[in-house]
């Protein structure tokens, strides 16, 4: 990695067209997610501490552990890091200096076309398995343990609540529809290891997913998902959630017609990574928590 845990930490961002899309989220998760950046800050916030020493301390075991690489946190990084880059291929940096603004979706329309359903699907699944692996390296645990994380589901809070809660909406809701889940293990099952090759998500992280080929990578990604649905579908139950209510909350910082969903999620992929931020604020908890613990 090129640059170390509390760069990353200290250049994430207060306010842009991603923070302003995860607190569109705040209904679903009220007070839930709060933007914690700066390294220093996140030591302060995590442990409680104002000893500048003791500070010090926590913040050189941080890096240390992260520096590590028999530990797996930089792989970690890059997962979430990953998942988010293949997304921007168009244009983010012109869209991301017109936050404040209601930027109207059309002049956008112009520039960038929604995913196919299939392809949609595939990135969707394929940053579940990131989420599913990421939290295995954090952990130090095997990469296949979808069990271990599905029940760590019900333990996740702040930031990777609202990672996930995202991922629901902005990945699963808004592109295909209130039986995204249902819908998604279909066109998966339709998928052939030919077609998720083709896949540039796939091609940048398929290293990182058990399997000694496509095909019994697709069938883990399957797994993965189909294990994760219940959870999936708790959350869409329980928070009465459709892509109207999704799409209303995020109206009060862009603007788009209501017909024009697929363009919206086009657009969430083009102009935001919060999958790199927060999991970047997930990482830095982990990694205080755990180095407080040590010293």
């Amino acid at each position: 990695m090129s640059k170390s845990i509390f760069e990353l930490v200290d250049e994430l961002p207060t306010n842009n067209l991603t923070i302003s899309a995860l607190r569109s989220l705040d209904f679903v998760a009220p007070g839930e997610w709060q933007n914690v950046v700066g390294f220093v800050n996140t030591i302060k916030t995590v442990t409680g501490e104002d000893d500048e020493e003791l500070i010090q301390q926590i913040g050189d075991r941080a890096v240390y552990l992260y520096n590590d690489r028999s530990q797996g946190y930089q792989r970690a990084m890059w997962l979430y890091q990953t998942v988010d880059s293949t997304d921007k291929a168009l244009g983010a940096a012109a869209l991301a200096n017109k936050v404040g603004e209601k930027i109207p979706l059309l002049g956008f329309l112009n520039r960038v076309t929604p995913k196919a359903e299939k392809a949609q699907t595939i990135d969707l699944c394929l940053k579940l398995v990131a989420e599913l692996v990421a939290f295995c390296q954090i952990n130090g645990i095997p990469g296949d343990s979808i069990g271990d994380f599905v029940g760590s589901l019900g333990e996740y809070s702040g930031e990777s609540f609202i990672r996930m809660a995202a991922l629901v909406c902005f990945d699963g809701l808004i592109p295909l529809g209130p039986d995204f889940i249902s819908s998604a293990l279909s066109r998966l099952n339709q998928t052939s290891p030919q077609e998720l090759d083709q896949n540039s998500t796939f091609a940048n992280i398929k290293d990182a997913i058990p399997g000694n080929d496509s095909s019994s990578k697709l069938n883990f990604i399957g797994q993965s998902f189909d294990s994760v649905s219940g959870w999936m579908s708790g959350l869409v139950s329980s928070k009465n959630l459709t892509p109207q209510k999704v799409a209303n909350n995020l109206q009060n910082f862009v603007d788009f017609a209501d017909d024009k969903l697929d363009y919206l999620a086009a657009f969430l992929d083009v102009s935001t990574n919060y999958y790199e931020h927060t999991g970047t604020q997930t990482l830095a908890r982990r990694l205080i928590e755990r180095a407080s613990a040590e010293i």
